[in-house]
């Protein structure tokens, strides 16, 4: 459609005139022009946060190109080693090194799907072994419910926020983007049309106590974001961040909280509660049931240690 095909030309030019190409235009002529097109080609295939994450990590990777006084269709395997490398050395994390390399590569694929390489330099770069449980803190039952407790003493919009976030599992991203139109009711559960990350549109029920406290939020309102703050404009993710920071210092909850805190906890619940893992990792929208396992394999639940089935085990045999 002419409106679609209008934004993503829209969204190219804006990409084209990044701040992070304009020193290789400057330097390389027709080609680096080339390179503007091929980094606002890639960049326009994705929206929203991700588009974000990946121009953030091309960005890096054109600045330390620049700083080598590389061009990007002159990089080799050993350049983009030597990049890694360097992120180690800067003190980012493993996944960020690994995101950071993911998109590089798939930058050059695009290269190459483009007919501006031949072959890609970053296929077969080594990439750090990601761990295999998730490094995040979350909130145990006790903390979760003391931490909800507070929420509905805070008002309304907090109380939903922290209800789609730890009852639901929703990406602080999925929550602020919804709107008082994607609140509806199917086959008698109360719903919220949820836009995930990559662009896929999900149904997902809400449980009385979120659905309730949301309907209480949103008031008499039939338009506009579910989240506003005091001057009507859609809450942001920073704002965001800081009414969970202030609920959890109010709950007496001596942790590091954020919004993925709490969807970490909402998994990490579920999982502890007996939810198939199957539909933990539905409910979490997560594309790889490995991402759902690291959440498993970092309950660390005491009880269900095999220590007290084998105690048990044992004393039935015993004289």
């Amino acid at each position: 459609p002419r409106t679609t095909l209008s934004r993503v030309r829209r969204q190219r030019q804006m990409c084209i005139r990044d701040r992070s190409t304009v020193g290789l235009a400057r330097r390389g002529g027709e080609q680096a022009f080339e390179v503007r097109l091929a980094l606002a080609g890639f960049l326009t295939g994705y929206s929203g946060n991700t588009r974000l994450a990946y121009r953030q990590d091309l960005r890096q990777f054109v600045s330390w190109c620049s700083i080598q006084d590389l061009g990007l269709l002159g990089v080799r395997r050993t350049h983009i080693e030597l990049f890694a490398r360097w992120l180690e050395h800067s003190g980012a994390a493993r996944a960020t090194i690994g995101r950071r390399l993911s998109t590089v590569a798939g930058f050059y694929r695009y290269c190459i799907e483009e007919e501006l390489l031949t072959n890609n330099p970053a296929a077969n770069v080594r990439r750090p072994r990601q761990r295999q449980e998730s490094t995040m803190s979350g909130l145990d039952r006790n903390e979760l419910g003391a931490f909800l407790v507070q929420a509905g003493l805070s008002g309304t919009r907090d109380h939903a926020l922290a209800c789609l976030l730890a009852l639901n599992g929703l990406r602080v991203s999925e929550a602020l983007d919804s709107d008082v139109d994607d609140l509806g009711l199917e086959r008698g559960h109360q719903t919220l049309r949820v836009n995930r990350k990559g662009g896929k549109t999900v149904i997902v029920p809400l449980a009385p106590r979120t659905a309730r406290t949301v309907y209480l939020a949103v008031g008499e309102r039939d338009e506009g974001p579910i989240f506003t703050t005091d001057t009507g404009e859609r809450m942001n993710r920073h704002q965001a961040a800081r009414v969970v920071r202030r609920l959890a210092k109010q709950a007496g909850i001596d942790k590091k909280v954020s919004p993925h805190s709490l969807r970490h906890s909402f998994i990490t619940a579920a999982l502890d509660a007996g939810v198939a893992l199957r539909d933990v990792q539905e409910a979490a929208s997560h594309a790889d049931p490995r991402t759902t396992l690291r959440y498993d394999r970092a309950r660390r639940s005491l009880d269900r240690h095999a220590t007290y089935i084998v105690a048990a085990f044992v004393a039935g045999a015993s004289r």
